[in-house]
């Protein structure tokens, strides 16, 4: 059973270039036969390596929040796509390098595991920019979605995903820096700049972007 790992483009401020580079970053870590797919708002030319399916619901792309990530916790949408239960399910934000080998990530026994402990301000400890869904399970959290719903739970500045994430799976595993899964400049963060030796996974949240640190040796190495 192949692993799937899965990305979302849409909106202007990332390019199908980035999505390459992600693929690339997972193709040269990961030993395991997997599938990559990208949900796109429009048809998109990539490498015939990447699969692309439309995003199922494209009006919760207008508001903030990612909500529309939450579909991938709907079974009949994951049959639809051809993933079968039980297949892990790695789902990765454009704003991140892979640095090292990350098919220890997905042993995680976990139904779902998220990157957690790297917020600041924010309480939620749940980041979303890395997260493992084992498929076929955890559907509640798609079937109770709702934007109303999302508004009644917890959040910092405005509602989203990783805040739903917590209020309807507060028990999730984590992924954390001694994992190999990194925020950079974050809370786990070592001090400096240099990529930590046991480093899988950098994401860049908030202000922060690859494109903006391409004078770093590490970056230039393996945001390619």
């Amino acid at each position: 059973m192949a692993l799937v790992v899965t990305t979302w483009l849409w909106g202007n401020a990332y390019s199908e270039l980035d999505v390459e580079k992600l693929y690339r970053g997972v193709k040269r870590n990961l030993t395991q036969p997997f599938r990559f797919i990208c949900f796109t708002d429009a048809d998109r030319k990539f490498s015939e390596e990447i699969e692309q399916f439309p995003i199922k619901d494209l009006e919760l792309t207008k508001i903030k929040g990612c909500f529309a990530r939450l579909r991938l916790f709907d079974p009949e949408w994951q049959a639809e796509l051809g993933i079968q239960e039980e297949t892990k399910i790695l789902n990765l934000d454009l704003d991140l390098i892979v640095t090292g080998s990350i098919s220890e990530l997905f042993d995680k026994p976990d139904y779902f595991t998220i990157l957690q402990g790297v917020n600041s301000a924010n309480p939620c400890p749940y980041n979303g920019s890395v997260w493992l869904l084992r498929a076929g399970y955890k559907k509640h959290v798609w079937t109770s979605f709702s934007v109303d719903a999302a508004a009644e739970a917890p959040f910092y500045e405005f509602p989203d995903d990783q805040g739903w994430f917590w209020w309807t799976m507060p028990d999730a595993g984590a992924f954390r820096a001694g994992d190999g899964v990194y925020a950079f400049q974050k809370v786990g963060w070592p001090k400096g700049l240099a990529l930590p030796s046991n480093a899988r996974i950098v994401g860049f949240p908030g202000w922060r972007s690859p494109s903006k640190f391409t004078h770093l040796s590490w970056v230039q190495q393996h945001w390619v």
